[in-house]
């Protein structure tokens, strides 16, 4: 491995690294604030380049880093913002495929180093769907290195181009794999209660109300659950454009689901769930089912992007789009406490393979090492 250091080229001065986020996904944003902490902590000049509402929500100046205001990608002072915000720097990491076009952009006509992580895939149909596959090939072109955090992302940046396309770790902000992973809370029974859920098995999901989330399949699956006794209840938190869709079919069709926006506690809301259910389209590396394993709330999921991978057998995996298998699983997961109690067990386990905070900025900063040390004389 690349000896880890925080020396720029030629050891002038310490390393200065950009971090660029495009300000949305919740996500990438902890894991730039994980990022930056490590390499401040091991002498890492930092600047992160973010929506000044991201710092806010991330307090990336509290962990050392400097902040520097970019708009969002609508925005045209966007990319000149970014291209002063680099200036000197000795490497660039942008996040994403908007924040990296951006760079790409900002970056024209400079040797600086590009590295871009690809945390997901934005999905689209049509016309958006083509412009944003333009926008991959021209970023996959350009970056020096592109991470992708599931190997399925690794694929697409090397059939779009990518000269150097590299699986890369990610954590969930766990600091440390040695430690004893604790006991999960029980369910709350005020958060049960005020959803109605009293009395009742609580399956939950979180995410934006997006097409690509899968919600009508699982509202689809939600029939199959009438005939139970007690019913489950369905809670989905999250905001988005099929809200009034969702609405409409729950008090048509007199559906066991409640929608209640977005969640200022996900995990608490999480922690009170029986099952948690993730029915996306695509996923890459969910923080919704990493934070069920972490808590051990059994999940069922849909098999598809780097789920599998991720979760390994401490999860009931079904074909994306199968309503009948979705409630199937569902049910026999409610009928059965010992398998649930299995599924908790095994994502104790699955949860200690995954990279730590350490592990994932040792691997980074490797990359940075590489790509800003002098090279050999041949």
């Amino acid at each position: 491995m690349t000896p880890v250091s925080s020396t720029a080229p030629h050891g002038q001065s310490p390393l200065r690294t950009v971090q660029v986020l495009g300000g949305g996904n919740a996500g990438s944003s902890a894991h730039v604030r994980s990022l930056a902490a490590g390499l401040v902590a091991r002498g890492v000049r930092v600047t992160v380049c973010a929506p000044v509402d991201a710092d806010h929500a991330y307090d990336f100046s509290g962990v050392g880093a400097d902040h520097v205001h970019v708009p969002r990608s609508s925005d045209p002072a966007s990319v000149a913002a970014l291209r002063a915000a680099c200036t000197g720097a000795d490497l660039v990491h942008a996040h994403g495929l908007h924040a990296s076009f951006r760079t790409v952009l900002a970056l024209s006509g400079r040797r600086t180093p590009l590295v871009v992580t690809w945390h997901d895939r934005v999905q689209a149909e049509g016309a958006r769907a083509h412009l944003l596959r333009m926008l991959e090939r021209r970023v996959a072109r350009a970056a020096t290195v592109l991470l992708g955090t599931s190997s399925d992302l690794v694929d697409a940046a090397r059939s779009t181009g990518a000269r150097d396309a590299r699986l890369a770790g990610v954590s969930l902000a766990r600091p440390s794999r040695a430690a004893e992973p604790a006991e999960p809370d029980p369910p709350s029974p005020k958060v049960r209660a005020e959803l109605g859920a009293t009395g009742r098995p609580l399956l939950v999901a979180v995410g934006s109300l997006d097409r690509y989330r899968g919600y009508d399949v699982l509202l689809d699956a939600a029939r199959a659950w009438r005939g139970l006794d007690p019913v489950p209840l369905l809670v989905i938190a999250g905001e988005g454009p099929l809200r009034g869709e969702l609405t409409r079919r729950i008090e048509d069709e007199e559906l066991p689901v409640r929608l209640i926006g977005r969640s200022e506690d996900a995990g608490g809301l999480l922690a009170a769930a029986d099952i948690a259910l993730l029915c996306s389209r695509w996923e890459s590396r969910p923080v919704l089912a990493q934070e069920a394993l972490h808590a051990g709330v059994p999940l069922v999921a849909t098999a598809v992007g780097g789920i599998p991978d991720l979760v390994g057998d401490a999860a009931e995996l079904v074909p994306y789009g199968d309503p009948d298998a979705l409630a199937d699983a569902v049910v026999r997961l409610l009928g059965d406490p010992e398998r649930r109690e299995r599924l908790r067990d095994k994502g104790v386990r699955q949860t200690a393979c995954w990279p730590t905070e350490d592990e994932t900025v040792a691997q980074v900063l490797s990359v940075y090492d590489e790509l800003t040390q002098p090279q050999p004389m041949a």
